[in-house]
C-alpha cells in the first residue's frame, strides 16, 4: 500500500493505493459524455516514463481545485490542457492534472517531482 503526500508541505494527498500495472478498458471518447476512469479506485498506475501516477479521480481527497479559473477550462468537466489543475488542499502547491470532460480520458495525474510516496503496512 502507497500513500502519496505533498512534496512541499508533507500534507496527505490520497487515501491507500494499490500499484496496478493495467489501465482498464477504455471508453469510447468519440461519444458525448463522461468516460468511465481510467483506472480501478484504491489503485494507481505510473505512466511510462514514471513522471506521473494515474489516479482515479476520487482517490485524491487531500487536494483542491487549482484557485485559477484558467486553469479549470473545459466544456463538460476539466480539460487539462492548461497546465496542473489541482493543488495541495494544505499549501496550495500544484500537484496534480485532472481530465474529466466529454471528450477526454477521466483521471488524477500525480506529478511524480510535487508528491513524495509513504509505503504503508498492509492493514
Amino acid at each position: 500500500m502507497t500513500l502519496y503526500v505533498c512534496a512541499n508541505c508533507e500534507h496527505p494527498l490520497t487515501g491507500d493505493l494499490l500499484q496496478s500495472e493495467a489501465f482498464l478498458a477504455v471508453d469510447d471518447l468519440s461519444l458525448p459524455r463522461i468516460a468511465d476512469p481510467l483506472v480501478a479506485q484504491g489503485t494507481y498506475v505510473i505512466n511510462h516514463d514514471a513522471t506521473l501516477f494515474i489516479l482515479h479521480p476520487d482517490d485524491v481527497p487531500g487536494t483542491a481545485l487549482h484557485p485559477e479559473a484558467r486553469r479549470r477550462n473545459g466544456c463538460c468537466g476539466l480539460d487539462g490542457q492548461d497546465g496542473p489543475n489541482v493543488v495541495c488542499a494544505g499549501c496550495g502547491a500544484e500537484v496534480a492534472t485532472k481530465e474529466s470532460d466529454c471528450w477526454t480520458d477521466n483521471l488524477v495525474a500525480l506529478i511524480a517531482a510535487a508528491v513524495v510516496s509513504r509505503p504503508q503496512p498492509h492493514a
